[in-house]
């Protein structure tokens, strides 16, 4: 299972390395150092967070944890993925025709099948509060529904396509950005079709 979150997964990554490097996972004040975060509840939530999806355990009481292994592939497996065009992270957009094949480490896809994922560039700054930036490329689940709360690639009225996160309130959809420059979108539920869930994210060099 992966994580919720790109700072989940920021996070993760950095217990990994801390782990390969050191035979041990760090505390809360290291992790909270690297990032630059001032309170350590604030990392304790994240770790809760990733301790509930299975992917840590902690070991001692006084913030010291090991990695509880959950993916059989390794780190620098890979696989291809066909970028089918671009999403929007602002207003909806057309996607683009052009289809191109990346490669995208294994890990990041978890336990979800490499033929049932494609990938999106991300064009816009209404979800920059995730850490999803423009030009990113999005990993996404190709399925047609999703929970509560988890950022969608949505289909609004068989036109534009947007990348947001999605609530349902009764017959109304309501997709929401992550920044607070960009108002939630508002949509009868007819007009909105789910076409993948956002699983992760390969940040843009540029």
């Amino acid at each position: 299972m992966l994580p919720r979150t790109q700072r989940q997964k920021e996070i993760y990554d950095y217990i990994t390395r801390f782990v390969a490097g050191h035979g041990h996972g760090p505390s809360y004040a290291q992790i909270a150092r690297h990032f630059g975060v001032s309170s350590k509840a604030t990392i304790a939530k994240h770790i809760t967070a990733l301790e509930k999806r299975g992917l840590i355990a902690r070991v001692h009481n006084d913030g010291s944890f090991e990695l509880t292994l959950t993916r059989e592939p390794t780190q620098d497996a890979t696989c291809e993925v066909s970028v089918l065009g671009r999403i929007a992270a602002g207003s909806p957009i057309e996607a683009d025709d052009e289809v191109e094949v990346i490669s995208v480490p294994r890990y990041l896809l978890g336990r979800v099948r490499p033929e049932r994922v494609y990938a999106l560039r991300v064009k816009g700054d209404s979800m920059v509060d995730e850490h999803i930036c423009d030009g990113d490329i999005a990993i996404i689940e190709n399925c047609n529904d999703a929970r509560d709360g988890e950022i969608v690639v949505a289909q609004i009225d068989g036109a534009g396509a947007t990348l947001k996160r999605l609530f349902k309130c009764g017959s109304e959809i309501q997709l929401k950005a992550a920044n607070p420059q960009h108002e939630t979108l508002r949509y009868h539920a007819s007009q909105v079709r789910i076409q993948g869930v956002f699983r992760a994210l390969l940040r843009s060099s540029v």
